[in-house]
């Protein structure tokens, strides 16, 4: 990495730091309680999350003490049957992997934290014969939407699912649906979320069906969301990526700053 490269990443890492890890990373939150550096989340559906902006200068032996703890305020709560604890590779936490194992946590695939300037995503990207893009709002193409995603990450598909995202867009809070279509199939798909009071927007969600990779099609939903986030007022993008579209995002124009790993524990 040169020298104007490392001061771009550290710059874009510390708009991301100073931004995003606040109560903008949980803006669904049914609750939010402080323990120390942390924020312990609970969300719908019996789901609680922990976070926090950074761990300061703390010690193994703080860590050690603050998992469990963090750990029985949710086992207090009969309705919370799942945690996710969110960590980052950037951050200095002595001991934090041994005392999340300790406690049941399993950490999950590491991802990488993609962060970059929406007008540098928002170009012109050509599609295949028959390939268009746009935004959704209607129901039975939200469904639509929902089944493809569940098909592709392997999933049940879900009503469940389905119903959130229709929710979501009921509160009118600035989400978009985006969907790429051949043939009228959905065969591309993500979400955009506007980020209130900062300067980001994140895009979340991207699925191709395997047929349709290698084409194009991810990439030019990902400058359609770029150009929306734009008109939206934001100029910066980020999302967390799989080792498969890192590298399409960072085509696009999205550098990898950091790393994240979510544990998971359930009761």
């Amino acid at each position: 990495m040169i020298e104007g490269e490392s001061i771009t990443r550290d710059r874009l890492l510390a708009a991301y730091d100073a931004q995003l890890r606040t109560d903008a990373e949980t803006p669904n939150a049914i609750t939010v309680t402080r323990l120390g550096p942390l924020r312990l989340v609970t969300f719908p559906g019996g789901r609680g999350f922990i976070t926090y902006q950074n761990l300061g200068m703390i010690t193994r032996h703080v860590v050690q003490r603050l998992v469990p703890e963090a750990l029985r305020y949710f086992q207090s709560d009969p309705s919370i049957d799942q945690i996710e604890w969110k960590t980052r590779g950037h951050d200095q936490a002595p001991g934090l992997h041994e005392a999340l194992l300790q406690n049941r946590f399993i950490p999950d695939e590491a991802e990488s934290i993609m962060v970059g300037y929406a007008s540098a995503l928002a170009v012109n990207v050509p599609l295949p014969a028959g390939v268009t893009v746009r935004k959704v709002t209607e129901e039975t193409d939200v469904r639509a939407m929902s089944a493809m995603q569940d098909e592709v990450f392997g999933d049940t598909i879900s009503e469940e699912t389905a119903n959130a995202l229709l929710y979501r867009l009921s509160l009118a809070d600035g989400m978009e649906l985006w969907v790429g279509e051949a043939s009228g199939e959905i065969v591309t798909a993500g979400r955009l979320e506007p980020v209130q009071d900062s300067d980001f927007a994140g895009i979340w969600g991207g699925a191709t069906r395997t047929e349709w990779r290698g084409r194009g099609i991810y990439r030019a939903m990902t400058a359609a969301r770029a150009r929306s986030a734009i008109t939206l007022g934001k100029t910066l993008i980020h999302s967390d990526s799989t080792n498969y579209s890192r590298p399409i995002l960072e085509r696009s124009g999205l550098t990898a700053v950091s790393t994240t790993t979510p544990y998971h524990w359930k009761r």
